[in-house]
């Protein structure tokens, strides 16, 4: 049972529309996510009608970092399963394991970002972005050895991406760890049929 429930959709206020709007970003560098036979994650939608405000502000933030950054949608998702790995965020990882199917992990890949994101199977840059990832959630800082690696090979842009990209993520598995949010059904339904259920 979550601590606190979702609204359903009929209960959402007016404002709720607005904050929604708020995801499409003025310039987008990438296409919307797959909305057709896609969980609608109306849990998490469900708190965020709680708070409408906040809800406007981060779907403003959200809405750069999926269709927006500079980093490939590949990149994005990599950093994502791993802070939901590290956070053992049960819906982030079950909402982005399809995302990032959608984006060309393999099923394999999507794996080793949980099992072994050391692997020298990733490439000198994606290892250093995993690593990024746990450095962030565990100390807050990128180290030495890890940024040089990064600067190497992406521009400021980039690694601002980087940094509020892994933010982000941490900051919603906060959220549905300590709201203890329960999967969609359509979520769990379109795990099952992913083979992940």
């Amino acid at each position: 049972m979550a601590r606190i429930e979702p609204l359903t959709i009929r209960e959402w206020p007016p404002e709720m529309r607005a904050a929604l709007a708020a995801m499409t970003p003025p310039a987008p560098r990438h296409p919307s996510l797959p909305v057709e036979n896609r969980p609608k994650a109306m849990n998490t939608l469900g708190i965020f009608a709680r708070h409408t405000e906040l809800a406007h502000a981060f779907f403003t933030f959200n809405g750069h970092i999926i269709r927006a950054t500079t980093l490939t949608e590949r990149q994005r998702e990599l950093l994502v399963l791993r802070v939901a790995s590290l956070r053992g965020c049960t819906y982030e990882w079950s909402q982005h394991v399809l995302i990032a199917a959608d984006t060309g992990l393999t099923d394999e890949e999507i794996r080793r970002v949980a099992d072994d994101p050391t692997s020298a199977e990733w490439s000198a840059l994606e290892g250093a972005m995993l690593r990024a990832a746990g450095e962030l959630v565990a100390d807050g800082v990128i180290a030495d050895g890890t940024w040089a690696q990064l600067a190497a090979d992406l521009d400021p842009q980039q690694l601002l991406d980087l940094i509020f990209t892994i933010g982000a993520y941490e900051t919603l598995a906060y959220m549905m760890r300590s709201f203890d949010l329960a999967l969609d059904d359509d979520l769990v339904e379109a795990l099952a049929e992913h083979g992940d259920g």
